[in-house]
């Protein structure tokens, strides 16, 4: 099951308009209600959507933060050049189960998201807007969504849609693909994009929660403002999913460009006590406690250390728990959560799968020499149908140059002790359970 909720931004120092997209929280377990919401942000301008919102997006240089980071002035240019009227998706799915983040603002903010839903659909001209969340967040925004459409603020009715609770669930083709009555998995449209034929064969734009609660900000205060935190290549803030750095995950809310051993106050000490970190999710990457002291939270620094920000998780590992026996569970999870559509991810992922099982927890089968890992990722780089493998090859590849260490101990001594610890990577079944 999913850990409460929590959100913190009372590690970083705090900045003239910082809080931003957690300011209207008045404590961590609060909901802000419409009531709330409009007292506290103004009334949603969507009378200057059309006009200039496009040219204040460009400006802001805000980039999406569901994980590919592409910039959204252009993102949405693209779709307001055509004559056709367009399908709007706030997609709230965070099938990545180190996320929070999403729900979190779905949960306990949800007007910020339908502001910039809202202000999509006038910019865009679109006539219909989808809210695309998972099975335990519909039944609390349909009220929201009620709310709204009783106060007449919302010029498009929002559809509130459910979306399968599955990894995959929240890339861009699978959410088209489950909105046009087809299972949540990647698919190919050939060489027309999402943008000019997604759902029902329409303009689509897919675009992440938070991406558009930072949209509704930037409608109120412009996109200079929103540079005023960060830095000049990465402007704004973003939210992260902490875990492992207190008693509970925990949201934090960050300027771009801080450095992590600010905002998770971590000291070279600290070093002593964790195996390393995860960066950007499962699809992401490990790196050592020294590069991540070292790091600025920004996806350039990021993928410098071959990782990413993804969808912005960070999972610090403590040494009470086995580094292998934690990466062989999201590999195995990785595993069955694939599409099922192409030879690496059927095959593929199973063996890597089965070879980092085996350094956790049989590595006497691997008779101390290191089984070929590194030579099935390169098998399965590159050839998958859609980028699913790949994320998991990167995922593999940093967990064997971080914890080469541990690799060397197993192989020589046998599994540690460790490997009888809880899990701290939530890997969920089918029934919503971590293995």
């Amino acid at each position: 099951m999913r850990a409460p909720l929590a959100a913190s931004t009372a590690t970083l120092p705090q900045a003239p308009g910082f809080p931003r997209l957690l300011s209207a929280l008045p404590s961590p377990d609060s909901v802000v209600d419409l009531e709330a919401h409009l007292t506290h942000w103004g009334d949603l301008p969507l009378h200057s959507a059309r006009s200039g919102l496009l040219d204040e997006l460009d400006a802001s240089g805000l980039r999406g933060h569901g994980g590919a980071w592409f910039p959204v002035g252009t993102k949405w240019r693209a779709l307001a050049r055509g004559s056709r009227r367009t399908v709007v998706v706030a997609n709230g799915s965070e099938g990545e189960p180190a996320s929070r983040k999403d729900e979190l603002l779905l949960t306990h903010t949800p007007h910020l998201v339908l502001d910039g839903l809202s202000l999509a659909a006038a910019t865009l001209n679109a006539s219909r807007v989808v809210l695309y969340v998972p099975a335990r967040q519909v039944d609390g925004l349909h009220r929201v969504v009620h709310d709204r459409r009783r106060s007449g603020i919302d010029r498009v009715e929002i559809e509130v849609i459910e979306a399968p609770d599955a990894y995959l669930s929240g890339q861009e083709s699978a959410v088209v693909h489950a909105l046009n009555d087809g299972p949540a998995i990647p698919t190919f449209i050939g060489l027309r994009s999402i943008r000019d034929h997604g759902v029902r064969g329409r303009p689509t734009l897919v675009q992440n929660v938070e991406t558009l609660a930072h949209v509704a900000m930037i409608s109120r205060y412009g996109g200079l403002w929103f540079r005023s935190l960060g830095t000049q290549d990465s402007p704004g803030t973003m939210l992260l999913t902490v875990t492992g750095r207190w008693s509970e995950p925990m949201v934090v809310e960050a300027p771009l460009g801080a450095a992590f051993r600010d905002l998770l106050t971590l000291t070279p000490q600290d070093a002593d006590r964790y195996w390393g970190a995860l960066l950007g999710g499962y699809g992401g990457g490990w790196v050592s406690i020294p590069d991540l002291l070292d790091c600025r939270l920004s996806e350039e620094s990021a993928r410098q250390l071959h990782s990413s920000l993804g969808a912005g998780v960070v999972v610090l590992l403590p040494r009470t728990h086995c580094p292998l026996a934690e990466s062989a569970r999201v590999v195995r999870y990785m595993q069955r959560q694939g599409a099922g559509q192409c030879g690496p991810c059927i095959h593929g992922l199973a063996d890597l799968a089965a070879h980092l099982e085996g350094l956790a927890f049989n590595p006497a089968s691997f008779r101390r020499h290191v089984p070929p890992i590194l030579e099935l990722c390169n098998l399965i780089d590159g050839r998958g149908a859609c980028r699913h493998p790949d994320g998991v090859t990167r995922f593999v590849r940093s967990a064997l140059v971080v914890f080469r260490d541990e690799v060397e101990k197993h192989l020589r001594h046998g599994p540690c002790a460790a490997i009888k610890a809880p899990a701290l990577l939530p890997c969920p079944t089918h029934d919503g359970q971590d293995r």
